[in-house]
């Protein structure tokens, strides 16, 4: 309950901002960290020859963190509270989808692991699952159009970039 004077607190706090850049900045300092590789040792040359996959995944996976810094202020200036059962699907898809996700595909990334595929794309499935999910049950009639661009932009930017990394880890010739 908010005391008279105070503006009421929000559940959508830093911790939710911090979570949704952190894909982000482990998958740069991994790339930093494997510059120091024989194998990524490419990454310390002009970024103008790294492949269009990493280009893809900087364009698309920034487009997707700016749009979800956008949408988290969006919902800090509105004083948007979010109910125990979004945040409950919210953290089910975290934890049991992108955490999963990422670790394969950081697996993947460094060893050229071509088994991790099938276990890959159906963490994918599971992932795209929770988050339609949790957009079609919490945000479908909530959301106005600017709330709603924001999220297609983050969840068109993320799924942009995961299949950038997966063509690079799968497809790309080692």
């Amino acid at each position: 309950m908010a005391v008279a004077g105070r503006k009421a607190k929000s559940p959508t706090g830093p911790a939710n901002l911090i979570a949704s850049l952190t894909p982000g900045a482990v998958f740069a300092a991994g790339l930093v960290v494997a510059s120091f590789g024989t194998r990524f040792a490419w990454l310390q040359e002009s970024p103008l020859r790294y492949p269009w996959e990493l280009w893809v995944i900087a364009l698309a996976g920034g487009a997707a963190s700016l749009a979800g810094v956008l949408d988290w202020r969006l919902h800090r200036r509105l004083g948007m509270a979010i109910g125990a059962p979004e945040r409950r699907a919210e953290r089910i898809a975290l934890v049991f989808g992108g955490l999963p996700l990422f670790a394969m595909m950081a697996a993947a990334t460094a060893l050229r692991a071509r088994w991790l595929l099938i276990p890959v794309v159906a963490q994918t499935v599971l992932v795209v699952v929770l988050v339609c999910y949790d957009e079609l049950v919490f945000h479908r009639r909530r959301c106005g159009p600017e709330e709603t661009r924001l999220h297609r932009i983050l969840t068109l930017g993320q799924a942009a970039a995961l299949l950038a990394w997966m063509h690079f880890c799968f497809v790309r010739p080692s």
